[in-house]
């Protein structure tokens, strides 16, 4: 048997009908008896560069002792027109997380999936230390393991005031190597007092894993690239997920379907 944090990250596939279009990262998170896929927004759709894909497709693993075997499990964008997950704001503008809830009744019945809950964000954002250890759990460049279709894991730090919105945007940041298919990855940190026999994640979620962050000054022939990367608190889960907040925006317009299948590939960094 496997850690259970290696089981709530999940690789996603974007497409355009059958038309394979960029991979990348996401995690399962559960409120009140749903389930939610959680992810970058950028990795649904991306204005500037183009990126609307119409579906996307998650693998899961069908058996809770051979991890080999897995199926995949196709979750379309749109219902009647309007996009079906849920992104949110605040004061320094459109915030980067994307959420979609999946219906658990259409999964397969021997699906082993591990989620995080409510529980496992992190109250006190004081308590948590510049330069504290964390990991970030996802699919670099695509990379996994094949065989048994288990993410890999990047060692990460704070790398800004946790708590503090870095340049007023709804971020940390963290220092790690990271590459394009991160995106969506979750950024976790080991919990104080380890999960007991009940099942719990011993981790806690705080942050959903965006995007490297450079200087455009930067000399690219001197200097190397920073080595940051923006992570999106993870408390906006409760927003995205809050059910009396989600049916006062229902009335509020959503991104339209593409058009047509002539779509560029997500070009943004992880």
């Amino acid at each position: 048997m496997t850690e259970p944090l290696l089981l709530t990250v999940t690789q996603i596939s974007t497409f355009v009908g059958s038309r394979l279009l960029t991979k990348a990262s996401g995690f399962f998170f559960a409120r009140d008896q749903r389930l939610y896929l959680v992810t970058s927004r950028h990795v649904v759709i991306d204005e500037p560069s183009e990126h609307r894909p119409d579906r996307i497709e998650i693998e899961l693993h069908v058996d809770d002792v051979n991890l080999t075997r897995s199926t995949g499990f196709s979750v379309l964008l749109y219902h009647e027109g309007k996009g079906i997950w849920h992104q949110g704001q605040d004061s320094g503008g459109d915030i980067d997380v994307a959420v979609i809830e999946l219906d658990r009744a259409a999964l397969p019945r021997s699906a082993n999936v591990r989620a995080f809950a409510p529980a496992n964000l992190q109250a006190l954002l004081d308590d948590i230390e510049v330069g504290s250890s964390l990991l970030i759990v996802g699919f670099p460049l695509g990379f996994h393991d094949t065989l048994h279709h288990l993410p890999v894991v990047r060692q990460a730090a704070i790398a800004s005031a946790f708590g503090v919105r870095f340049q007023g945007q709804g971020y940390f940041l963290t220092d790690a190597r990271t590459h394009r298919g991160t995106s969506g990855a979750p950024v976790v940190m080991r919990a104080p007092a380890p999960g007991g026999k009940d099942g719990k994640l011993p981790w806690k979620l705080l942050g959903v894993h965006s995007a490297r962050m450079d200087m455009l000054t930067r000399d690219r022939q001197q200097d190397e690239s920073l080595g940051l990367n923006c992570a999106w608190y993870a408390d906006i889960l409760m927003t995205l997920t809050d059910n009396e907040a989600l049916a006062a925006r229902a009335a509020v317009p959503s991104p339209q379907p593409p058009d047509s299948g002539d779509v560029a590939a997500d070009t943004r960094p992880p």
